[in-house]
């Protein structure tokens, strides 16, 4: 028989405490309870009744359960239980069923990697089918401290030091809170325990093959003896306490990204290399780990010593070059830092080299995505100092008259010689833009615009001393380049 008493008990005060001011469960919004069927999360859900119940929260509560079949008949008896205590305290449940088993397999995870993924999954879309946008997990203080140790077991920065977080958002729109990250294991076994409450057992927890059971069983216990006080209370202050550092770093990042990234694309991202050494170490790692987020690339691969090196990549000499987990590529151009995400392997031959197109004079050509809107001016009518004060990149002038043949727009070429405008005279391409410290990628996307005899533009680059504009030229040729 569940007892309901009239007055809040000092467990589900701390849970309320804990939840009550907190911005990541909103009245009038639906939570999503995660139960196993564990002491856990039996409390959870009980204490997330009794808060409903006594009007401390007015948030409508769902109860999802996720079946990983690893133990036959054991996890449907799980389940079962779920839903008739589900029902029982007044919630509606929803089950998924995942085979955790050949997901591993197929994708070479662990078991515990493995059920994690395909819980976390099965339980977004449950929130998403009953419109709850948060889902509370049962996670506790004990927890937390085993987490701490076994990523100071991997190898862990001051990130990880925070522990689990009080919410994380896994998936778009979809939030995960841990209202019981205030309690201990023992306060939620003597609250089960005084409110009635009953729970299956997992035996598999108790195997220490698993990391995590090991670090429950053998090695926490073995540190607290060395221990003076709680060592599970003083990492819960450690995880506060880098929580609240981690959340200063964030609001800094937000305001170095938009000055240190220099371009961005969905393959590539390039940060600026000066600025970047400007910051403390603790916003570097953020900014390479920003970096890695906006490429799709995983981070749990990625230990200490590959930040380190990053960070030494910054300083290094143009042309070097590192591999990373992921099949991530960091190079060091010209005070940048480029970072390439693998390639998938072409299974066709590279289509053939693009030919030169001749442009329509007057008129619009299109080229790789471009459009090159060409237009004949009277220079009469024209003035080159306000055009210049009023120009983009995008934009520029040119001596029709001493232009020769077509006009042709194309990729650059092997041998290819130009004379930049200002410049003493020609020289080759490939030198200019080493001069310039041009980009490799920026090099890949060049577009030139020639006519038969020379080129005239390094498109958004620099224009032909021969072909630039005087007070003797009569016609101008207008060229606009636009995505």
């Amino acid at each position: 028989m569940l007892l309901w008493p009239k007055m809040l008990s000092q467990f589900e005060k701390k849970v309320a405490d804990l939840i009550i001011p907190s911005p990541f469960i909103h009245p009038a919004e639906s939570v999503l309870l995660a139960v196993s069927a564990g002491a856990d999360s039996v409390a959870m859900m009980f204490a997330m009744r009794r808060l409903k119940h006594s009007g401390k929260i007015g948030t409508r509560l769902v109860v999802g359960h996720v079946n990983h079949n690893l133990r036959p008949g054991a996890c449907d008896n799980d389940q079962q239980f779920v839903v008739r205590l589900g029902k029982k305290m007044g919630f509606k449940v929803v089950t998924r069923s995942v085979d955790v088993r050949s997901f591993a397999a197929q994708s070479k995870l662990s078991i515990e990697t493995a059920a994690r993924k395909l819980r976390i999954g099965a339980l977004t879309d449950i929130a998403k089918e009953t419109g709850c946008k948060s889902i509370a997990t049962a996670h506790h203080k004990d927890d937390n401290a085993e987490t701490i140790i076994h990523r100071l077991l991997r190898g862990t920065g001051f990130r990880g030091l925070a522990g689990i977080w009080p919410d994380k958002s896994f998936a778009d729109e979809v939030t995960f809170v841990r209202p019981l990250l205030c309690v201990t294991r023992a306060e939620i076994i003597e609250y089960c325990r005084t409110n009635n409450l009953h729970w299956r057992q997992d035996h598999t927890n108790l195997d220490i093959s698993y990391t995590r059971n090991y670090i429950r069983h053998s090695l926490l216990p073995h540190l607290q003896n060395d221990s003076s006080g709680s060592l599970v209370e003083q990492l819960a202050q450690l995880s506060r306490k880098s929580i609240s550092l981690q959340k200063r770093v964030r609001q800094k990042v937000q305001k170095v990204w938009p000055v240190v990234l220099s371009d961005s694309h969905p393959d590539n991202i390039t940060l600026n290399g000066k600025i970047f050494l400007d910051q403390s170490q603790i916003i570097q790692a953020e900014l390479v780990r920003r970096t890695l987020t906006a490429l799709g690339i995983g981070q749990r691969d990625f230990k200490t010593l590959h930040y380190r090196n990053i960070f030494e990549l910054a300083k290094a000499p143009n042309g070097k070059r590192l591999e990373l987990p992921g099949g991530l590529i960091a190079e060091a151009e010209y005070e940048k830092i480029i970072f390439h995400r693998p390639q998938k392997p072409k299974k066709s031959p590279p289509p053939p080299e693009i030919s030169p197109k001749a442009l329509e004079i007057p008129g619009w050509s299109q080229y790789e995505g471009c459009t090159i809107e060409a237009n004949i001016l009277d220079a009469g009518e024209c003035e080159i100092a306000v055009f210049k004060a009023a120009k983009d990149k995008n934009i520029e002038w040119f001596d029709y008259d001493k232009i020769t043949g077509e006009v042709v727009v194309r990729r650059r070429k092997s041998g290819d010689k130009f004379w930049p405008l200002g410049g003493a005279g020609e020289k080759k391409i490939g030198k200019f833009l080493t001069a310039q410290k041009i980009t490799r990628s920026l090099r890949q996307r060049l577009l030139i615009i020639a006519d038969s005899e020379k080129i005239i533009w390094l498109a958004a680059l620099r224009t032909s001393e021969i072909t630039k504009v005087t007070d003797k030229t009569q016609r101008i040729l207008q060229l606009r380049f636009s995505a």
